[in-house]
């Protein structure tokens, strides 16, 4: 798939942050689509993840992700309207309007937040941590051992649960 084929997808902080605490960006890099983040969840990241700041610049800097701010007159008033809600937060709210604004893939794992943006948006194509895994998996990118030792190592040291097993039951 050529870049300008690829699918872009905008990542909220709960996807992006749970393969930055494993320093692997390096999958997002190899995945077939863009992924890109709101100034909003770039926020977010520094906020509340600081130890993940660094791992993100690198991963900005290389290109692996991009930073792109909600700014749009449909964006702003999609942002607003999720914001005035207070069900979801900054970098949710965020991403769920820049996707829905510009028809672009929506990259969470927060199903109360997910169920809003469906409600806008039926037809919005919606990855979690799971959909992007398994992706990569099919394309080669990792292999199954080491998906399911990175699932495992999300459940013990950084509070992610993963409702499957193994990898092998959703293939």
């Amino acid at each position: 798939m050529d870049a300008e084929d690829s699918i872009v997808v905008v990542t909220d902080t709960s996807v992006l942050v749970n393969f930055l605490r494993i320093d692997r960006m390096d999958l997002i890099a190899s995945h077939s689509s863009r992924f890109v983040i709101t100034d909003h969840v770039a926020t977010e990241i520094t906020d509340y993840y600081p130890e993940q700041q660094e791992r993100l610049d690198r991963a900005l800097a290389a290109g692996v992700i991009e930073q792109l701010s909600v700014s749009g007159e449909i964006e702003l008033g999609l942002y607003g309207a999720l914001s005035a809600t207070g069900r979801l937060g900054p970098g949710e709210s965020a991403a769920i309007a820049y996707a829905i604004a510009n028809d672009h893939a929506l990259a969470i794992d927060d199903r109360a937040a997910v169920n809003q943006a469906r409600r806008l948006k039926p037809d919005l194509v919606v990855l979690g941590t799971q959909e992007i895994m398994v992706h990569l998996i099919r394309d080669g990118a990792i292999a199954l051992d080491e998906a399911d030792q990175i699932k495992d190592t999300w459940a013990t040291e950084h509070r992610f649960r993963l409702t499957i097993t193994s990898f092998r039951d959703v293939l």
